[in-house]
Parts: C-alpha cells; sequence; structure tokens
C-alpha cells in the first residue's frame, strides 16, 4: 500500500493529471491514469531527455487497467482514447506515450495462454521505441524484495483539439 500511495501521488499533485474510472453499476471494472512527462518522476523522463525530446510536449499515459470478464469488448480502447483527448486538450503536447515491462516469455507471474499486447497497441497508432528505456523498482508479488524492470516506452503524435 505504501508503494501504491507513493506512486499515486504522482498523480495528485499534478493539476493536469487524469485518472479514468469505468464502472459496471457499483463495480469497478476499469482504470486509467496520466499526466504530462514534465509532471513525472525522473526514471520516467530519462530517455526522452537523454534523446533530446521536449518533455513539455509528453504525455505520459500511466495504468491501464480491466477486468479479464470486460475485455474484447472495446472498453480498453476507450481508457486509450479518454488519456489522448485529454493530452490534446492540454497546451504543448503532441506526443502520447506509455511504457510496458520487459519480462522473459518465461517468467513466472506471465499467466498460461499470454499474449502480447503489442498488436493491440499498434492498431490505436503507437509505435514501439526500443531506445526509449528506462528502469523502475517496484515488488512483484512473489518476491521478497523490490527489484528493477526494465521498461520499454511506446508513443504516438496525437491530434490537437480545436482550439
Amino acid at each position: 500500500m505504501d508503494y501504491e500511495r507513493t506512486y499515486l501521488h504522482t498523480y495528485v499533485r499534478s493539476p493536469r493529471s487524469l485518472a479514468v474510472l469505468v464502472y459496471d453499476g457499483d463495480t469497478l471494472i476499469g482504470a486509467s491514469t496520466g499526466l504530462p512527462m514534465a509532471d513525472e518522476t525522473p526514471e520516467f523522463q530519462r530517455p526522452f531527455v537523454e534523446h533530446g525530446y521536449d518533455i513539455g510536449a509528453i504525455f505520459y499515459c500511466g495504468e491501464s487497467v480491466l477486468r479479464r470478464d470486460y475485455r474484447g469488448r472495446g472498453i480498453y480502447k476507450h481508457l486509450f482514447e479518454a488519456r489522448e483527448q485529454h493530452a490534446a486538450s492540454l497546451p504543448g503536447i503532441t506526443l502520447c506515450t506509455f511504457c510496458g515491462v520487459l519480462r522473459a516469455a518465461d517468467h513466472p507471474q506471465r499467466p498460461p495462454g499470454y499474449a502480447p499486447m503489442n498488436a493491440i497497441w499498434q492498431r490505436f497508432g503507437y509505435s514501439e521505441r526500443p531506445e526509449l528505456q528506462t528502469q523502475y523498482v517496484w515488488k512483484d508479488v512473489d518476491q521478497a524484495e523490490p527489484t528493477a524492470k526494465t521498461m520499454r516506452f511506446w508513443t504516438k503524435t496525437i491530434e490537437r483539439s480545436p482550439q
């Protein structure tokens, strides 16, 4: 819980952040977060700074989670669209990005029948950027201590909202 509080504090302190919650009646079934990269932590900014990006022009799409029994209904796409629309409404933002953890194909936390999300993300207009990687530390549920994980970014140029 302490880790999650710290993680979410980044979003809470940003006046330009976004949290999208999806309910089925009273049941929370999905959530998505995002904020300008300028409001993110140095770990997330570092690869962009190193490659000459303008941090002020990037919107970072954080978590996007959806309960398994609601997948395949187009809800996940709407979570992405909500973040992109919010990003497009912010002055100066021209690029959306998110990152995914790189794990070995035989990682013990990978569920049976796991299929990478790459094809879906590409269909949403995102491109994988192997040169944009960072390390982020957290504790996996099956581990005693936090460990560093390699995260790879995906990017998409966004359409601006009409002014």
